[in-house]
């Protein structure tokens, strides 16, 4: 009998992977047009947080400049990459590790810090991957309540058990888009570390960073200059425009990064990514279109809800979580319009869509469909 089965005959796996609710995508455009014979170009895909103007031109030319050398591995270390983000945020280069995605992060500090026997903590209505990076290595879940649809850092604090070894923040937050100030971001760390010391990291996943308006950008490198217990996550993904290219970067001190490189991928970001993500790190001009778009984008988006009598999360990030009832069926009446937002039912928000912001047109579609599909007049 193979030691993968039972007697018989059962895959015999760890209960909490069996438990495992697998992570579900956005919807994507290529399903839609086999599902609903439609053509590419009448489907508005407004459900992943992708950016709507796509790969800034800086980083296609330097994935040109790449093609030649794909008959080799990447730089496994990410040297030259590690070093624009270091200069640019004035760390060491010692203190970054590169990832596939800011999820890969999350996973990391997972796979370092948790086991069977510890404990995370995370809000109600966060982002999903930090249900999964606690379940896959068997720790348990505290999940505090979300206060106005974001953190409760009071409770999360109280929600600190003498086994909790991790406690993820997401700011600004997916799916809802609520923010966290400085002062209350500095204030949940400074207790943490005064009660625990470093026996508890903080994750602060800053994946929707870039989006946020510069007077209230939390200075989170200087936090992590100051608190040895903290990791910092940002991707590449959202504002920089290379989600299909999967790479973010976490920030740590030496104590942690040593960690999160021991069960690190070898090879876990790839040429083209590594390539691109410099590129586009030092895009300046792009990353404020970026912002501009996606600043008008949500006025615009955030209106149409109004005078639709919508009620919505106010927004930091470059998406809108919106109330419309029956969501599932709201999202398949838009589905059939060609319009692909994201239903949040398995976020505990059934009756909620996240709608992503898109280009202006792209943006108009989507409020001609809900306005139709709602049966209201538009205004």
């Amino acid at each position: 009998m193979s030691e993968n089965t039972s007697d018989n005959g059962e895959l015999v796996a760890p209960a909490h992977i069996k438990d495992i609710q697998p992570y579900i995508p956005g919807k994507p455009i290529d399903d839609l047009v086999r599902e609903l014979g439609l053509k590419p170009e009448d489907v508005v895909k407004l459900a992943s947080n992708e950016n709507p103007l796509g790969m800034p031109a800086s980083a296609r030319q330097a994935i040109e400049r790449e093609l030649a050398g794909l008959g080799r591995y990447p730089d496994p270390g990410g040297y030259a990459l590690k070093n624009v983000i270091a200069k640019r945020l004035d760390v060491p280069a010692a203190w970054i590790t590169l990832g596939n995605g800011s999820n890969d992060i999350l996973e990391l500090v997972g796979m370092a810090l948790l086991e069977p026997g510890y404990s995370a903590v995370y809000s109600q209505y966060a982002f999903v991957v930090y249900r999964l990076a606690t379940q896959a290595r068997g720790a348990e879940h505290i999940v505090v309540p979300a206060k106005e649809f974001g953190h409760d850092l009071d409770a999360m604090f109280e929600a600190i058990a003498p086994n909790t070894r991790v406690v993820f923040i997401a700011n600004p937050n997916n799916p809802t888009g609520t923010f966290l100030s400085e002062q209350a971001v500095t204030g949940f760390l400074e207790r943490v570390q005064a009660t625990f010391g470093n026996r508890v990291t903080v994750v602060l996943d800053e994946a929707y960073n870039e989006y946020l308006p510069d007077d209230i950008r939390i200075d989170s490198v200087a936090l992590v200059k100051r608190f040895k217990n903290l990791v910092v996550s940002r991707s590449f993904s959202k504002a920089y425009g290379l989600a299909g290219l999967r790479v973010g970067f976490g920030l740590a001190q030496p104590a942690l990064t040593d960690l999160m490189a021991r069960v690190r991928q070898p090879f876990n970001v790839n040429s083209l990514a590594q390539a691109a993500a410099m590129a586009a790190f030092e895009d300046d001009a792009f990353l404020a279109h970026s912002a501009k778009v996606n600043s008008e984008g949500k006025q615009q988006l955030q209106a149409a809800f109004d005078r639709l009598g919508l009620k919505y999360v106010p927004s930091y990030a470059n998406f809108v979580l919106v109330h419309v009832g029956d969501a599932n069926a709201v999202n398949q009446a838009l589905l059939k319009r060609g319009v692909i937002v994201r239903p949040v039912g398995a976020d505990g928000l059934p009756e909620w869509l996240r709608i992503s912001i898109g280009l202006p047109e792209e943006n108009e579609i989507l409020i001609r469909a809900l306005t139709e599909v709602l049966g209201k007049e538009a205004a």
